[in-house]
């Protein structure tokens, strides 16, 4: 029998919680909102580890996590799941990581993830959501500027050894007390499996409005800053993306992104189906070669991939012998999916498209089920609650008109206040009352649903006229030979920027010429500077740990780059490319 007891609020009670426990290094909801929300019910005063303890205790013997990597596939139970996460609690407190600890997790898609992540969310600890794909420059980063606790690694992945990287941490960061090793040899650290002990009451379990994870953001400048969550505020976002998904307890969801990652987490994510009682399936790999096979043997229903990666399945997908009738839905999202590429899915994988736009920040979009084909394909959707604040200005900040082209702000109940420990960045990320500058540049329609016209950083000005990447890509990924392209600025001392088309062709496809791809473009009717000044044919681009294009080293690579040579954009470990399917697990 599990003894933890966790404070329990009932919903009457949930509107009297107080709601700003000391988190002095995170900016929190001014009281008149965080009433306004507990009033409309999307904060219930829950936490993750009652919303466990409730669906163990409602259906113990149904399975939670399915894991088939290694020579032994498991299975868990939500009554495994619970137990293991509070054995593993208990061995953590004994060690002495306690409520407020911070932890950086480090893990691939295997079981001890959940278990890991769980273990601590019951004791208030704080897990430090990194990336496999990160190495010692982000690692160091992390224990040190959270003043981590402890480290929880795989023995290696893809080659890499993490053990000696923790070797180097527990020499440099002084806070930084245990090691845990997930899986094979932990070498001289602790294996993770040994740290568990009897479960026993846990006196000072985390409150609903306490913080349950640091994230990581998405920007692509130096260091990533973190992102502090609340159990309140994440659990409403997952409630509301499973409303919006379908999601309920006969589904299957197929964890192919990193399962560390805001998107493969929420949205609806694996999060959302253990709150559904559903099925979590956890894929090694996220290129068609690993996830068709788990489709099919585990009846998977949907699944969420970036662009890169939907273009590799909707190739893949006319050819397989596998079977993947069981997949009702496809989410993209983590960048624009383009209108041409969007019309790809239904057609090769016979499932609907669902689109999505959202930041680990807070604001979430989608497009409805019930949306009409042109509105999913050629829109990012309408966001999840109703007291979504939405805002789409200028460069002066003024509001622009429904259909007007603007910069996004926005705030919510489940959009983040401030960055955590980062005054600095929050005094430019933040507007005084409250709204948070995503940094897209979007407009939205009358029916309500956004439409991302790109990054601010994307947008190309080329002597004074104004292009907007994605719009150019678009029409690139419109010819039969174009398998994906990626347009960004490279300077140029007469018009200060110019544009640079990097295009992936077809494994199938013929050789093509620049002046190919540039009167195929001009023909669809473009402006004419508005055609790539230039395009590089590659094979692969660069992507970040979660397998999102990296425009970043694109426009590096560009800017280093004369206009005769042609740039070979480094991939940090995988590539969006017919011959490379998986980004970095």
């Amino acid at each position: 029998m599990n003894a933890y007891t966790p404070k329990t609020l009932t919903r009457p009670q949930a509107s009297a919680h107080p709601e700003a426990p000391a988190h002095p290094e995170v900016p929190t909801w001014p009281e008149e909102f965080a009433s306004r929300y507990r009033a409309a019910g999307w904060w219930r005063g829950e936490t993750f580890g009652q919303m466990l303890r409730e669906r163990a205790a409602d259906h113990p013997d149904r399975v939670a996590i399915v894991d088939p990597a290694g020579p032994a596939p498991r299975r868990w139970s939500y009554a495994e799941l619970d137990d293991r996460a509070d054995r593993l609690a208990a061995g953590l407190l004994a060690r002495g990581i306690a409520k407020g600890d911070k932890v950086v997790v480090q893990l691939p898609n295997i079981a001890e993830f959940f278990e890991t992540v769980f273990a601590l969310f019951r004791i208030g600890a704080l897990p430090v959501f990194a990336l496999p794909a990160h190495r010692e420059t982000e690692i160091r980063y992390f224990c040190t500027f959270t003043e981590a606790a402890a480290y929880v690694i795989p023995q290696e992945l893809g080659g890499f050894d993490y053990r000696g990287l923790a070797a180097k941490l527990v020499d440099e960061v002084p806070t930084l007390r245990h090691v845990f090793v997930a899986d094979g040899d932990p070498g001289p650290f602790e294996a993770l499996s040994d740290v568990t002990a009897e479960p026993a009451a846990i006196t000072d379990p985390p409150a609903p409005s306490d913080l349950a994870f640091l994230q990581l953001s998405g920007g692509s400048t130096g260091v990533p800053k973190l992102i502090p969550r609340t159990h309140d505020d994440y659990l409403y976002s997952v409630r509301g993306s499973n409303d919006i998904c379908g999601v309920d307890e006969d589904s299957v969801y197929l964890v192919a992104l990193p399962a560390g990652h805001n998107f493969p987490l929420s949205s609806p994510g694996s999060l959302g189906a253990l709150y559904a009682g559903a099925r979590v399936v956890l894929c090694p790999r996220p290129g068609p070669e690993a996830a068709f096979p788990l489709i099919e043997a585990e009846g998977v229903t949907l699944t969420g991939l970036v662009p890169p990666l939907a273009l590799l399945w909707t190739d893949a997908a006319p050819t397989t012998p596998y079977d993947l009738g069981s997949l009702e839905v496809l989410l993209v999202g983590g960048a624009k999916f383009s209108e041409e590429a969007a019309r790809r899915v239904k057609p090769a994988l016979g499932c609907t498209l669902q689109q999505v736009f959202g930041m680990a920040e807070g604001l979430v979009n989608y497009t409805r089920l019930d949306d009409d084909t042109e509105t999913i394909v050629t829109t990012q959707g309408r966001p999840i609650s109703p007291d979504d604040e939405i805002r789409v200005v200028d460069d002066e900040d003024n509001d622009v008109p429904t259909g007007g082209t603007g910069h996004l702000l926005t705030r919510g109940p489940y959009t983040i206040r401030g960055y955590w420990k980062a005054p600095e960045h929050n005094a430019r990320s933040f507007t005084a009352d409250g709204f948070y500058r995503t940094g897209d540049v979007v407009r939205r329609t009358g029916t309500g649903h956004l439409v991302v016209e790109g990054r601010a950083k994307d947008q190309i000005n080329r002597g004074g006229e104004k292009i907007a990447a994605e719009e150019v890509e678009n029409h690139l990924l419109a010819h039969p030979s174009v398998h994906d392209a990626n347009v960004v600025a490279e300077p140029d001392p007469y018009l200060g920027e110019r544009t640079c088309a990097y295009v992936i062709l077809r494994a199938d496809a013929e050789p093509l010429k620049p002046v190919a791809v540039k009167k195929f473009v001009r023909e669809r009717g473009l402006a004419s500077y508005k055609v790539p000044d230039r395009v590089e044919f590659v094979t692969a681009f660069p992507q970040t740990g979660v397998g999102k294009i990296s425009k970043k080293d694109l426009r590096a690579a560009s800017a280093r780059t004369p206009a005769s040579a042609t740039p070979s954009p480094s991939a940090p470990s995988s590539c969006s490319s017919p011959s490379s399917p998986a980004p970095s697990a």
